[in-house]
């Protein structure tokens, strides 16, 4: 049975930073394609970055590059999201999902098969 479970949410101050990990189990993770996206209120979901499964391309979304790092750890099969310069348009549930065995573009949920619960990530001004 594959479990996505995302942590590292919380209430975070605007220009502050933030790490959300995600474990992935009952999958060979180090074979996985691995994403991020995240939904606001009232928001359709989002693309906020992707990282092969070997760990060589990462992908972002234009409005996180050069503050949020994507990153993994096999051996902990286990995903990070590092948030640098945290903005109020941050604040949202945060998804990680584990990718399809050949993605096509990675900003698609649509390339994903397995989804945790999500982490709320609140900014505070």
């Amino acid at each position: 049975q594959v479990r996505v479970r995302e942590s590292g949410g919380g209430l975070v101050q605007t220009g502050g930073s933030l790490r959300l990990s995600c474990e992935a189990s009952g999958l060979t993770f180090s074979t996985k394609d691995m994403g991020w996206f995240r939904q606001a209120p009232g928001k359709e979901r989002e693309f906020v970055a992707a990282i092969s499964a070997s760990g060589i391309t990462k992908s972002y979304a234009d409005s996180v590059k050069g503050r949020f790092t994507i990153s993994r750890d096999d051996a902990k099969k286990t995903v990070y999201l590092q948030m640098y310069m945290v903005k109020s348009v941050d604040a949202a549930v945060y998804y990680c999902a584990v990718g399809r065995l050949y993605i096509i573009d990675y900003r698609q949920a649509s390339q994903y098969d397995y989804w945790g619960q999500g982490t709320q990530v609140t900014v505070s001004s």
